[in-house]
């Protein structure tokens, strides 16, 4: 018998949620317009560092893209919850593509200015705030069996990052040659895609209708719901540390290329695959996983190995190095966001799904903007390197210290 690395009922298992024709949908659609986005996100970095050669404006606009996820999304989780969670993602998914049109404009007209980049960061930011919790707490309608949650999780996962893998290196290519101006185009016209299946999904399920209630006590009580249970407030501030020491890592990248590995668009499109890559390899695995047994402690080994990976990277001015770090460290960080993700999923109500998805969305996208301020105004003080160890270092005993109140 031939030797084969996966067999036959692995692939099944792999891609089990494909079955569904609204997660099928929604999967291609997703998939192009993550493509575009990344080759948006890697351009984006490098026309900042472009016209200014700062590490702090990379932090900065990191910052001001993400923060109103951290404002905005405790309040737009209960609006998930109360409303269509279909016409508002459809929504953002519009206004994402009209956001990118107008970057485009700006940089192929030559009028581009880094407080043009600042101000449309935060349009950015605000309309991320609608769609993450919506997106995230509509997985489970577009899914025929709620077993396959996990499944699903991973395929996004799996899709987010093969884009991840995709996207930069294409991004780097156009760069070089066109120009950034281009890839904004392209990742405007890619929203066509997932506007299109969007559109076709029908949702058969009906939710139940949360209890009539006023904003405020819908509020407060998600935010009661969610610190207040054990597992779910662990998890949440797991991650919101993370966001906070480890993944502004990735804002540092097109300074790294270029400081500390003496390179280009290229070599930055090269890290990001190498990311992408060894994100898309652990997302594929969490997608073959029956059930959530082990999440718990596949959550402790990953988030120490990240911490080590992360400094590893600090320290190397190899570019092999610093490319198997980074696949490494992809591995670990979606093994662990797509398993915090999955427990959260499972562990909460339906009727609270919003609401906790928005403060995952919190921990996850607006933290981070914090972490990139501070890594950004680190960096320009210290250095990259010793940014990079730091952040390696706390989240280690982020890691160390999460096993311990979850025993």
């Amino acid at each position: 018998m031939p030797f084969r690395i996966v067999d036959q009922s692995t692939l099944k298992q792999i891609f089990t949620s494909l079955r569904s024709k609204n997660y099928r949908l929604y999967f291609y659609g997703q998939g192009i317009s993550l493509i575009g986005t990344w080759i948006q996100n890697i351009a984006l970095s490098w026309l900042i560092y472009r016209l200014t050669g700062s590490v702090f404006l990379l932090g900065l606009v990191g910052f001001t893209t993400q923060i109103p996820t951290f404002i905005l999304t405790p309040f737009t989780g209960v609006i998930t919850d109360r409303y269509d969670r279909m016409a508002i993602m459809r929504s953002a998914q519009v206004l994402f593509m009209i956001h990118a049109f107008v970057m485009a404009f700006l940089v192929l007209s030559g009028h581009i200015e880094v407080w043009h980049i600042i101000a449309l960061s935060i349009v950015f930011g605000v309309i991320n705030a609608f769609d993450a919790p919506a997106r995230q707490s509509l997985v489970i309608d577009l899914i025929d069996d709620p077993k396959n949650l996990g499944n699903a999780i991973a395929l996004n996962s799996a899709i987010f990052n093969g884009a991840r893998l995709v996207g930069p290196a294409i991004a780097g290519m156009l760069i070089a040659v066109v120009g950034e101006g281009v890839c904004f185009l392209i990742n405007a016209f890619s929203f066509i895609f997932v506007i299109g299946a969007l559109w076709q999904i029908k949702i058969l399920k009906e939710r139940v209708a949360p209890p009539e209630k006023d904003f405020k006590k819908s509020f407060f009580e998600g935010l009661r719901y969610t610190f207040g249970t054990k597992e779910i407030r662990n998890l949440i501030l797991l991650l919101g540390v993370m966001s906070l020491t480890a993944f502004p890592s990735i804002v540092l990248l097109p300074a790294y290329a270029k400081e500390i590995l003496h390179g280009g668009a290229d070599t930055l499109g090269f890290l990001m695959s190498a990311l992408g890559a060894g994100a898309l390899v652990g997302a594929l695995y969490m997608a073959s996983r029956k059930s959530t047994k082990g999440l718990e402690n596949i959550i402790t080994v990953t988030t120490l190995i990240l911490s080590a990976m992360i400094s590893l990277t600090g320290v190397t001015s190899s570019m092999w190095l610093a490319l198997l770090s980074l696949s490494v460290g992809g591995v670990t960080m979606i093994l662990t966001l797509s398993s915090i993700n999955t427990l959260l999923q499972t562990t909460t109500e339906e009727r609270m799904r919003g609401r906790v998805m928005s403060f995952y969305a919190m921990a996850l996208m607006g933290t981070q903007p914090i972490g990139n301020l501070i890594a950004g105004s680190v960096a320009s003080g210290i250095g990259i390197h010793w940014t990079m160890v730091i952040g390696g270092a706390v989240t280690f005993i982020a890691g160390i210290v999460w096993k311990s109140l979850s025993v």
